[in-house]
């Protein structure tokens, strides 16, 4: 099952700040919902446990997360995959876009796609759909309020 997620989120941050926090394992566990640990395997790769709710199913997803197609301090391409045992897997990426609005203000703007498998995708696009969704919006919520408060 495939699910697209577009969204964009406004911080009030300088562009080379938010950058920098994009890269920052510190910062992405603090905001990536049900994040239990976040480790850098090197300036490009990372390893991560994270627990989701989706409906009845609650999984622990052990995956890979690289970063491609840099371009500092303007875009990346995130790319993982997850395994949650039973519950199935997860893989994807996103394209991330930063843009400067007037001076201390960043535009981030994603775009992700991701395919799941195994009994989470059982449980119909439209409620995986939505918590993706969900969850998408907390994440760069919970991002921009924590870099553009620091």
């Amino acid at each position: 099952m495939a699910l697209v997620i577009e969204g964009e989120e406004r911080i009030a941050a300088p562009l080379q700040k938010v950058w920098e926090a994009l890269n920052d394992p510190e910062v992405l566990k603090a905001t990536i919902p049900g994040c239990q640990s976040l480790e850098m395997k090197s300036p490009t790769e990372m390893s991560a446990t994270v627990v989701v709710k989706i409906g009845p199913i609650k999984a622990t997803f052990n995956g890979e997360v690289t970063l491609k197609n840099l371009k500092p301090p303007h875009s990346y391409t995130i790319q993982g995959e997850g395994k949650g045992g039973i519950a199935g897997f997860a893989k994807g990426g996103a394209d991330v876009t930063l843009t400067e609005d007037g001076p201390g203000t960043t535009v981030l703007k994603y775009a992700a796609k991701a395919d799941v498998g195994g009994k989470i995708a059982q449980l119909g696009s439209r409620l995986i759909e939505s918590t993706s969704k969900k969850l998408a919006g907390q994440f760069f919520s919970s991002f921009g309020e924590k870099v553009g408060a620091a």
